[in-house]
């Protein structure tokens, strides 16, 4: 029937902050092609000067070029819009295009291109190394901020938990956290 899924993201801090929660579905159509679909509630406050938030949705697709070689498209927010609030402001549009590559069962290689609105072309590469069983380590490289990223996962059963890091030029250290469930069947 295919896959719901669940998105929260905050960033910030009492003085200004940002959040989001979406709600996906995705599905395979065919040998080929995935399909999926993601509804947000988006906002932002400043704490003593505005706030203001929006509904939006993104659309994406994978294409199964072969067994080793997909890639995928993905547009957020492709009809724009403006958010509600003290203010009248834009969200942006945001485009990729990306391409991964199994080099082995092993090793995975990927690409992806972005260009969000009124910001200059963005070019993220990485590569994932499965070195065990159940652990993985990845590092890639950030063009808009010249900047490096790095992780390691750990799999069991039916669960996976991915944790990394990276570095901003301006902002510092940013952490990150991945969980994923398949409740379907084991992977390992």
């Amino acid at each position: 029937l295919g896959n719901f899924g669940l998105q929260l993201n905050y960033a910030g801090y009492e003085v200004f902050n940002e959040s989001e929660i979406g709600i996906a579905y995705a599905r395979k159509l065919g040998k080929f092609l995935d399909l999926g679909i993601q509804f947000n509630y988006y906002g932002y406050n400043v704490r003593q000067y505005t706030s203001a938030s929006t509904v939006n949705f993104e659309i994406g697709a994978i294409l199964h070029f072969s067994e080793k070689f997909n890639g995928g498209i993905h547009a957020y927010n492709p009809v724009g819009g403006m958010m509600g609030g003290s203010k009248k402001e834009k969200l942006a549009s945001a485009y990729k295009l990306g391409f991964g590559y199994d080099a082995s069962d092993n090793f995975y290689v990927s690409a992806e291109i972005i260009k969000e609105e009124d910001l200059p072309v963005n070019v993220i590469a990485g590569v994932q190394y499965h070195f065990l069983k159940q652990f993985y380590a990845r590092a890639g490289f950030i063009s808009a901020t010249g900047s490096g990223f790095a992780g390691f996962g750990i799999g069991w059963k039916n669960m996976r938990l991915d944790i990394s890091g990276s570095f901003h030029p301006q902002l510092g250290f940013s952490p990150g956290i991945l969980l994923i469930v398949n409740f379907k069947e084991s992977k390992l």
